[in-house]
């Protein structure tokens, strides 16, 4: 048996330490993409290649992303109030839709100005100068990339995830411009701005990632397999008949719980409620990241909680 603490603060503090966590890899993510887009942004300014635009576009929408969910972060440490009782998590998962915007947002910026230099030619310049700015957008990025999606994961943020999963695309279509640059050098005037229409759609395809993993967290879904671990916890649990019902869903990066037990209708109150201590406690060290559980004690004769009106109107009967 491994010992382990029953104060709640042993359940808070790791939750704050995952916070500190994903700030410290927002802030270095944001610093390292900054001075990314600074350094393409001035070649841009030198080049006017379109290519180069579109991924320096992309580049500062990643960096500014790291601000709503810095912001998500710091709220989701406040405590709970009367008003929000479940606590301020939630700003973490707005957050994310807030960063579906932004790469919409660079997707559009990058296709239309695409579309425009290929209506309108133009040369593109210091083209040794925008091949290196490429590359020195794929290293950045997929720095920022696995930074991200390693804390994300550790930490249990699908918003940071997804911030991770859109600066590692940003570092694949860093590389598109060095075939921008080649094109251009070959004296192909079409390839810069047909280059950048290619990135403008794979940002499209990273929102659609991003899109459908902020869906899944703001409708509560969760892993099946997380589902079924749980289950199992709560069917080995001694005094445990059956498992009627269980529920989880995610509030920031924190799991909770819900589930209703079968019990034996002759347990004393104080047996009944021994078990669900127990249920709830097993849970939240059986489950990760899991900090929070409500049981419910049904008695054998009276499983489902379809009994609950019966019973409520009954008690209410005049004797």
């Amino acid at each position: 048996m491994t010992p382990h603490s029953h104060d709640s603060r042993a359940k808070i503090d790791p939750v704050l330490e995952s916070s500190r966590e994903g700030l410290r890899a927002l802030w270095v993510s944001l610093v390292g993409l900054g001075v990314t887009a600074v350094a393409q942004g001035v070649i841009v300014a030198l080049s006017r290649s379109v290519a180069l635009l579109g991924d320096t576009l992309h580049n500062v929408a990643d960096a500014l992303t790291a601000v709503p969910l810095g912001i998500a972060f710091l709220l989701g440490r406040r405590a709970a109030t009367r008003a929000y009782t479940y606590g301020f998590g939630r700003a973490e998962d707005l957050a994310g839709t807030v960063i579906v915007v932004v790469i919409a947002a660079s997707a559009v910026a990058a296709a239309w100005t695409a579309v425009t230099r290929l209506l309108h030619p133009a040369e593109v310049t210091h083209l040794s100068w925008v091949a290196a700015a490429g590359l020195v957008g794929f290293v950045g990025n997929e720095m920022v990339a696995r930074y991200r999606i390693r804390v994300g994961r550790r930490i249990g943020s699908a918003a940071l995830v997804a911030d991770g999963l859109h600066a590692r695309t940003d570092g694949y279509t860093s590389l598109a411009v060095l075939a921008a640059a080649g094109g251009a050098a070959l004296g192909w005037r079409w390839a810069d701005p047909v280059i950048g229409l290619a990135i403008a759609v794979a940002i499209t395809v990273v929102l659609k990632d991003a899109a459908r993993e902020v869906y899944r967290r703001l409708m509560d879904a969760v892993d099946p397999a997380v589902v079924d671990q749980a289950e199992t916890t709560l069917r080995a649990i001694e005094g445990v008949r059956d498992v009627a019902a269980v529920r989880l869903r995610w509030i920031g990066h924190r799991l909770h719980a819900e589930a209703d037990l079968v019990v034996d209708a002759h347990l004393s109150l104080v047996a009944a409620h021994e078990i669900a201590a127990d249920a709830e406690h097993q849970l939240t060290h059986a489950v990760p990241r899991l900090t929070t559980a409500t049981v419910h004690t049904d008695p054998d004769s009276h499983p489902g909680g379809h009994h609950h009106p019966d019973l409520s109107h009954r008690r209410r009967q005049p004797r």
